[in-house]
């Protein structure tokens, strides 16, 4: 399959290439912020942290209310975008061990298909520029993102914080004097490792370097770039151009450079002559992840953040941005998910989307003032289902704290709330409305026949005896 998709890419690329920058099928950039929470953006209501190149990208384009990340943790968050899939039918999740870590030897299956591998079939340049987490590449090189469609690789293959040196302070992820030599990230462009430890002062200002380069590479073909952030995940570092600038302190000092990131990237689409051809979205791959105290972000009025199944956890920053095709200054209360990008990039592009099994097309929501057909929208832990949510109304039949050792809490009969009205999640109003909770049951049975088992991805390691 994948040889097909390689014998289309390189018929295709000569004819796209030389049609004008109008003519071609559209290019499209995906950024993805790492615990970047609801409530951290100015135009979503943050006070102090200055975010004014996102909050123009919505100004001119559409800003959803109710978009949602597919998992409430890293690795299965990633895996649903590229994939169009709940992260349980790609086994990229578990009960225990909730990411990939440094000494995992699983990843992203060979077989799934990921919106880069239906985009390249499509002659598309392809690149990911930023935190990879979907596959340790040292440990199995069928894990580096050029065997899942990407022509261009540039980052770190994990979290920022997995490669901690020995002798570490207490909390030291948390802390806002954060010391160089406290970590040991690898930095790689394509399979070379390039610096190690990563200088995480300038990972921002690299990824973006890379990312202009490669929009300026490819300006003449269809291209698809992913530029998946390190930040503002803890341990939080920012260059000196940004350090000590905010409000908010240091974790205002990091998402304010993420947004001047957001600025140079539109800025070069515009500078280029793409942005009239060029579907952008912004989103987080989760909520903040509120144990780190002032270096963690906030969800605004939702309950709790990242790693769990209340609002906080995933329901996150969602800004599309398509200046020809967009309507500025759109307000969308439509619920929306970060599968549902494949599809609608794939379709976009004329490329297939069949795999994307739980993404729907939102073209009709950002392009026709339309809406989506979504039967319901699951919110897993782990392997485990804990709540669900149907048009306006969210169930939960288990809730449990984001982090630490409480065991989980089933409900029966289960919590539900209203989330357009309660966004907060305070009320709990089952008792009058058994007739929802019977049609979101039934939403969930019919998910739950649907859901084959697959092996696991996140368990296996070098040394099974490592924590």
């Amino acid at each position: 399959m994948r040889w097909l998709a390689m014998t289309t890419a390189f018929v295709l690329l000569p004819a796209a290439a030389c049609l004008s920058a109008a003519e071609r099928p559209p290019s499209f950039v995906i950024i993805l912020a790492d615990d970047l929470g609801y409530g951290d953006l100015g135009c979503y209501g943050h006070p102090s942290i200055r975010t004014p190149h996102l909050d123009r990208m919505a100004a001119e384009g559409m800003r959803f209310t109710s978009f949602y990340s597919a998992a409430e943790v890293c690795t299965p968050s990633r895996a649903a975008l590229l994939t169009g899939k709940y992260p349980i039918r790609t086994g990229m999740c578990h009960d225990q061990f909730r990411v990939l870590r440094r000494i995992s030897t699983g990843g992203l299956p060979d077989g799934e298909v990921t919106l880069a591998e239906a985009l390249k079939a499509r002659g598309y340049a392809t690149a990911v520029v930023g935190k990879w987490h979907l596959g340790v590449w040292a440990n199995n090189p069928a894990h580096h993102p050029s065997r899942h469609g990407f022509d261009v690789t540039f980052g770190l293959p994990h979290s920022n914080d997995m490669d901690p040196m020995p002798g570490n302070p207490p909390r030291a992820t948390a802390r806002l004097d954060q010391q160089a030599g406290w970590w040991n990230a690898p930095l790689y462009s394509g399979m070379e490792l390039i610096e190690r430890p990563a200088d995480q002062t300038q990972l921002t200002r690299r990824y973006t370097d890379e990312a202009v380069k490669f929009i300026r590479a490819h300006r003449s073909q269809p291209f698809f770039l992913y530029l998946p952030h390190s930040f503002p995940h803890v341990p939080l570092f920012a260059s000196d151009d940004f350090r000590g600038k905010s409000p908010r302190g240091l974790y205002g000092d990091v998402v304010e450079e993420l947004d001047a990131s957001v600025g140079r990237v539109l800025d070069t689409l515009r500078s280029e002559g793409l942005a009239e051809n060029t579907f952008v979205f912004f989103s987080s791959d989760n909520g903040p992840w509120l144990i780190m105290d002032a270096a963690g972000g906030s969800a605004g009025l939702l309950h709790e953040g990242k790693g769990s199944t209340w609002e906080g956890g995933m329901r996150v920053p969602g800004i599309a941005w398509w200046p020809s095709r967009i309507r500025p200054g759109q307000v969308q209360r439509e619920l929306a998910t970060m599968m549902d990008l494949f599809p609608t990039c794939a379709r976009l592009a004329g490329a297939d989307a069949t795999t994307a099994t739980d993404g729907v097309d939102l073209a009709p929501v950002l392009f026709d003032g339309g809406a989506v057909q979504r039967d319901v929208f699951c919110f897993y832990r782990g392997t485990q289902l804990y709540a669900a949510r149907l048009g306006p109304w969210k169930a939960h039949f288990t809730t449990r704290p984001a982090y630490g050792p409480e065991k989980p809490q089933p409900h029966e009969p289960p919590l539900l709330f209203n989330v357009v009205e309660d966004p907060g999640e305070r009320f709990n109003i089952a008792a009058d409305h058994p007739e929802v909770l019977a049609d979101i049951v039934a939403a969930v049975e019919k998910h739950k026949a649907g859901v084959q088992p697959v092996e696991n991805q996140l368990q296996a390691t070098v040394d099974a005896k490592q924590p």
